[in-house]
């Protein structure tokens, strides 16, 4: 199972999130949950740089099934507010992931 775990600071700010574990809701290389949470979340990451030129601090394994992304800390009001707006889009579809996959993805907070 894949575990997303989402930390908040006082303010509710995402401050960091991490994915952890495979789904196994198919053979290797034809997971659609994996998949899709990769894209997801790798495409948020993308778009947090492309967009609001801030490379998150991220950390993964070689093998797959670990990502831990943070927000570095600094950043200027109205980039910090887009990096917010785009990862809180990334949990609202994970989470629509979740809902219709629950054998295979979580969302903890």
């Amino acid at each position: 199972m894949i575990t997303v775990s989402v930390e908040r600071n006082q303010s509710n700010d995402i401050v960091s999130f991490t994915m952890s574990g495979h789904a196994d809701s198919g053979p290797h290389g034809h997971d659609l949950v994996c998949a899709g949470a990769s894209a997801v979340s790798f495409g948020s990451i993308n778009a947090i740089a492309a967009l609001c030129g801030v490379e998150l601090d991220i950390e993964m394994e070689d093998e797959g099934g670990f990502l831990r992304c943070s927000v570095p800390r600094g950043l200027e009001s109205g980039i910090y507010e887009k990096v917010q707006l785009l990862l809180e889009g990334m949990i609202v579809a994970l989470q629509s992931m979740a809902e219709e996959y629950s054998a295979y993805i979580e969302i903890t907070k």
